[in-house]
């Protein structure tokens, strides 16, 4: 398991504002060379507006002065014709900028979304039980939205500014060096302060990711569905709440004493860069008085550093918000370098398409991650092919963890997993998965079309209703699939629309078509009937050899109904096998299995 990064390592990545330009440009190459053209020449037309009013003035002066008025009034009209020009070509380059910007968000947040989703799909299930990568992960997810397009408009923000910057204090260093020198005085109280509190905020948010987290959670157990009975039932409500509140003071009441103090510091370096900006405003009144520039110069200087400082302002500003941003950056970064143990070989063997010696387990030991005790411990079992062979044991045994490793979500300690004499970690995991086709007893409830909720059993060919009909049949689905609105088309769920709300069990036979619809050749049901009224139990198991015909297939079922129509029965008791054989011999054996049946059948006839 990958080691969480410290807070001082996530903000030396932070600095690292070259990242957010690598993550613009992959995500839009073409998008990012036309928003750097098209902000240069917004930046560079600022200089051009200036030097056309200082015309215009020195223009208007010396006529005024010479008493040449009517005479300089059509070179005048030509010069305002020129900033009206000047005016509407920068309107139309803010337009543009503004319209290729919009596509550039767009486009990066949903490269950004898609990445985010391509990785985490493909991690082991193992970071879903580990409390640093939901951190991670909630960092990530968190600023998906929004920081992405910050990140573009603070790069249009840095190229035009900049190319207006440099314009700027060119021209002002045409006039004397020192008010060039004193434009970037003025501004450095501001944007150290920027900096600091963009480091202070970035620490506050990593050190407080697992309280936002909290909240998260109350919030949805406070109107999520899921939830939304129990919290009636038990009046439960109001300590939720409570609990919310709570943790929502503290977070509140710290985010405000950050921004007390930035607004403070931020006050005073303002008023320092406001005495700055009269010191030199002064010096061009005096040089102007002296007459040593004209009015039209006065103007211009006075615009140019007015302008400059806001420049200036907004161009450091920009890179102290990079900088901040790069607070999301790290941690998609960071996201996105969490490395798998599970991998795919680089010369991977190939999983047989049809099972001829079967699949067998040789002194398996495994315990999770996160876990001190060994959950299977030297674990041996040889499943034949095309037999069915169903597990049985108390919670806790070890049932299901064996069908993730067989599935290879996870990888075993220490001893090995083979098919047809192939080791499982030797093969492909994608590859091997398509062999396999689960319901677990946790099975999801997709808030989709009946056909989606079937087809993303498998989606590796085109969406054949054909099939999605035939496997709803195998499942005992069809009948009330048939009796719904728009029968296959309806949409089930209230999440994304007014859908069809289905029962336990007719949720778990959709469940069951979505397995049928893999048509793989080792089929694994953990509790397939849990749901299931006992006629369609009956149904189903009634013709079981039918729907697994030349499959391998693994039960695990607490209903020794179900069981007992296995070829063998694996008994699992602390992580081992304890007792094995058919229905009739382990009743013969009167151990563990026999007991646990007994005690089954005694329950059903009181």
């Amino acid at each position: 398991m990958r080691v969480p990064l410290s807070i001082k390592s996530r903000i030396k990545n932070a600095v690292r504002i070259d990242r957010a330009f690598v993550l613009v440009w992959k995500a839009s190459p073409s998008l990012t060379v036309c928003a750097l053209l098209s902000n240069s020449v917004q930046g560079l037309l600022p200089l051009a507006g200036l030097y056309v009013t200082k015309l215009i003035i020195d223009a208007a002066a010396t006529a005024v002065q010479t008493g040449t008025g009517e005479a300089a009034f059509s070179s005048i009209l030509f010069l305002i014709a020129l900033a009206v020009l000047v005016a509407v070509i920068q309107a139309a380059f803010h337009k543009l900028s503004h319209f290729i910007s919009e596509a550039q968000s767009l486009t990066v947040t949903d490269y950004v979304y898609t990445t985010l989703h391509e990785k985490s799909v493909g991690l082991d299930l193992a970071y879903y039980e580990n409390h640093d990568y939901f951190n991670t992960l909630h960092r990530a997810q968190k600023e998906g939205p929004y920081r992405p397009t910050r990140i573009v408009g603070g790069l249009a923000r840095l190229v035009q500014n900049g190319v207006s910057l440099m314009a700027m204090v060119g021209l002002l260093f045409m006039f004397h060096w020192s008010v060039g020198m004193l434009l970037f005085v003025s501004t450095l109280p501001g944007i150290i302060v920027q900096i600091i509190y963009a480091r202070k905020r970035f620490e506050w948010q990593t050190r407080r990711t697992k309280d936002e987290r909290r909240a998260a959670y109350i919030n949805a157990v406070l109107t999520f569905p899921d939830f939304a009975k129990e919290i009636r039932l038990f009046d439960s409500g109001s300590y939720f709440i409570s609990l919310f509140e709570t943790v929502r003071k503290v977070i509140r009441k710290e985010k405000l004493e950050l921004g007390r103090g930035n607004a403070i510091a931020d006050f005073w370096a303002q008023f320092f860069a406001a005495v700055v900006l009269m010191g030199c405003f002064a010096l061009i009144v005096f040089r102007t008085l002296k007459g040593r520039i004209t009015i039209g110069d006065m103007v211009m200087y006075f615009q140019a550093f007015q302008r400059g400082i806001n420049y200036l302002k907004t161009f450091l500003t920009s890179i102290a918000s990079l900088y901040e941003d790069n607070m999301f950056v790290s941690h998609y970064y960071e996201f996105l370098n969490i490395q798998n143990r599970i991998i795919r070989p680089l010369e991977p063997k190939p999983v047989p398409e049809t099972f001829q010696q079967g699949i067998r387990f040789e002194q398996l030991c495994f315990g999770y991650p996160d876990g001190r005790d060994w959950v299977l411990q030297d674990m041996s079992l040889t499943i034949k092919a095309g037999e069915v062979v169903a597990l049985v044991g108390s919670n806790g045994s070890g049932k299901s963890t064996l069908v993730k490793l067989l599935c290879r979500l996870y990888d075993p300690d220490r001893g090995t997993i083979t098919i047809d004499g192939i080791p499982l970690t030797e093969t492909d995991p994608r590859e091997l998965r398509k062999r396999i086709s689960v319901v677990f007893q946790d099975f999801v409830r997709y808030h989709l079309s009946v056909i989606e909720n079937i087809w993303v059993g498998n989606t590796a060919g085109p969406l054949d209703l054909a099939k999605i009909k035939k496997a709803a049949r195998r499942a005992g689905a069809s009948s009330f699939i048939e009796r719904l609105t728009r029968q296959y088309e309806t949409e089930l769920g209230r999440w994304l629309s007014s859908g069809e709300e289905l029962s336990g069990g007719e949720w778990q036979r959709i469940a069951l078509a979505r397995a049928f619809h893999r048509d793989a050749q080792l089929v694994i049901l953990d509790e397939p009937t849990s749901s299931l009224d006992v006629h369609a139990e009956y149904h189903l198991f009634n013709r079981f050899r039918e729907l697994v015909a030349g499959k391998t297939a693994l039960l695990i079922s607490h209903r020794f109904s179900t069981v007992r129509m296995a070829d063998r029965i694996f008994v699992m008791e602390d992580g081992r096998i304890a007792e094995s054989g058919s229905h009739r011999e382990l009743m013969a054996l009167a151990g563990i299995y026999a007991d646990m049946y007994q005690k089954q059948a005694a329950w059903l006839d009181r």
